[in-house]
């Protein structure tokens, strides 16, 4: 017996031995990948840049500490002439901060793409970088192009590293219930969409739901974010193994949802790595701020049970059973792993049915019981839920 195990209880080294024989798993069968280098952090320059500016005379919010409250407050002072000003001059600045006039933000995040368009399309004409840099290059600025397609709303933008963005679908001013989808690992500006099988990547899971709302109840006032706006794990390992990019991430969530009328209904949707994150925001978030936990293909939520989760927001699970998530270990030692599987009886979440998912990545695939069921709890038709068959068929029970 080694000294190590000779410390430890048996149940603990044994978990101890499951992770480690995943993580070398992992390692070993090119499950890790290596997130590509992106441009350097234009939006650290451009925030000193803010800092340093005035504007009639009057300093500009500081846009990390500055409350949203505080920024919308601002910006109301502001003539359109001098709010345009700083949108355009400051696009990574205003285009990520909250509590600035959604109108404007989307604006600024359209001054911003343009930017970044023009110096990827540099870059890949470049004969500085290696043809993998240009191949990179090229298809930033491909996605850039996209993005700007139409009237996006983009609610968040950052080219910086491998890139972070944030999409609106709906009229976000008006909704009345408002969905926002948080994606788990190697998600970044190239994988926020995809043109084939598109229901895999943020935008093509938001457009899923908010079709399905539109379809189910017309005259709802809805909308649903794509919110990529977090640097997550690249592939899975040793960072999807622990809370850490969570926890930076659940800062930005928390800063989002805390610039949305307390008067709309909120709903979060939490895919795999993500759901890492939305467990480690839920006990920060105000009582009632949010209506509902929905968190599927999940690794765990970084706690034992839902309780201690301490929210007053319903919490779902679901997981198909081909999804390969199911054969990860559920538990948390020395801060490895995220704890019990949410779709199991002692976690205490309200098991839903992901019939068709059909793997990982497909819970918003057309016709599949996830996507019906997702769109029911963020319209607030609990009646309509659809339980697991192998959970307690009473899921629904104590919701109005």
């Amino acid at each position: 017996m080694t000294l190590l195990e000779a410390r430890m209880s048996p149940t603990s080294f044994r978990a101890l031995l499951a992770l480690a024989v995943v993580f070398v798993m992992l390692a070993t069968t090119g499950w890790t990948a290596v997130r590509p280098h992106g441009p350097s952090d234009a939006r650290t320059a451009a925030v000193s840049a803010w800092m340093r500016a005035t504007i009639g005379g009057r300093r500009l919010p500081d846009p990390v500490h500055a409350p949203a409250g505080g920024v919308a407050r601002f910006f109301a002072a502001l003539s359109h002439p001098q709010a345009l000003l700083l949108a355009r001059r400051y696009p990574l600045v205003v285009g990520n901060l909250n509590g600035v006039p959604l109108d404007l933000r989307y604006e600024a995040n359209r001054c911003a793409l343009v930017k970044a368009r023009a110096d990827e399309r540099a870059r890949a004409a470049s004969g500085t970088l290696t043809p993998a840099g240009r191949k990179d290059a090229g298809r930033r600025a491909e996605r850039y192009t996209s993005l700007l397609t139409g009237r996006r709303q983009i609610l968040a933008f950052d080219p910086s590293g491998a890139g972070r963005a944030a999409e609106v679908l709906g009229d976000l001013a008006i909704a009345t219930r408002v969905a926002v989808v948080v994606p788990g690992v190697d998600t970044n500006i190239l994988s926020f969409e995809r043109p084939a099988k598109a229901y895999t990547a943020p935008v093509g899971m938001a457009r899923a739901l908010y079709g399905r709302e539109q379809a189910a109840d017309p005259g709802a006032a809805t909308a649903v974010i794509a919110w990529a706006d977090y640097t997550t794990p690249s592939g899975v390992g040793l960072d999807a193994s622990t809370a850490n990019l969570a926890e930076h991430g659940a800062t930005r969530l928390e800063a989002l949802l805390s610039a949305l009328p307390r008067t709309q209904r909120v709903s979060l949707f939490c895919h795999s790595y993500g759901s890492v994150l939305c467990g480690v925001a839920a006990p920060d978030l105000a009582r009632g701020q949010i209506a509902d936990i929905t968190v599927f293909g999940s690794p765990g939520m970084h706690v034992k049970r839902a309780s201690q989760l301490h929210t007053t927001a319903n919490v779902w699970a679901a997981r198909d059973s081909s999804d390969w998530i199911e054969d990860v270990p559920h538990l948390e030692f020395a801060g490895l792993g995220h704890g019990t599987d949410p779709v199991s009886g002692k976690f205490g979440a309200r098991v839903v049915s992901a019939e068709g998912a059909a793997g990982h990545p497909g819970y918003f695939a057309p016709g599949t019981a996830s996507l019906a069921n997702f769109t029911d709890i963020a319209l607030g038709d609990y009646a309509a839920v659809r339980c697991d068959s192998d959970a307690d068929a009473l899921c629904t029970a104590g919701l109005a």
